[in-house]
């Protein structure tokens, strides 16, 4: 696909709020959801001629995000077992105060790192199920039911 500079500054100016939501819910902190993102923006502006179709656009760079959140995580896992324990600081939403909001994260926290994929990627990407079993190379049946038994897991934290 031929991009210009301002094409791209388009396409992701229409994605990056959803973006960043995804990174903040899978990462939990402001400024490294933040570095992912800016990380997945250079990554697909650097690859932009492999995208074939601007339709795929927002599909294309949440895959990238989606793997460069999964090597944040899989990187902070092997440093903290370095570090023997050392618990990471959970830094609250600055914008969004109210306890119903905190119940929200705490039961998201509880999902497993896949789990926090699906819903994050069903939830603020706004993609299906079809859609999300593709980026991870699962079926869309298995997509559904994971996502079903998770919503279910936060549901009983919210009760």
């Amino acid at each position: 696909m031929k991009c210009d500079e301002e094409m791209f500054a388009k396409l992701y100016e229409s994605v990056f709020p959803d973006l960043y939501r995804y990174a903040l819910c899978i990462l939990g902190h402001p400024q490294d959801a933040e570095d992912a993102v800016s990380e997945a923006v250079t990554a697909a502006y650097g690859n932009i001629r492999k995208l074939r179709k601007r339709e795929a656009f927002k599909s294309w760079i949440f895959t990238i995000l989606a793997n460069v959140c999964r090597k944040r995580l899989r990187t902070e896992a092997r440093e903290r077992k370095k570090a023997e324990g050392s618990e990471r600081e959970c830094v609250p939403f600055e914008e969004m105060d109210h306890a119903a909001v905190l119940d929200v994260r705490r039961a998201f926290a509880v999902l497993t790192d896949e789990e926090q994929e699906i819903i994050g990627l069903s939830v603020f990407g706004g993609y299906s199920s079809r859609e999300i079993g593709r980026m991870l190379d699962q079926s869309d049946n298995t997509i559904r039911s994971r996502r079903s038994r998770a919503l279910k897991k936060m549901e009983v934290m919210l009760r």
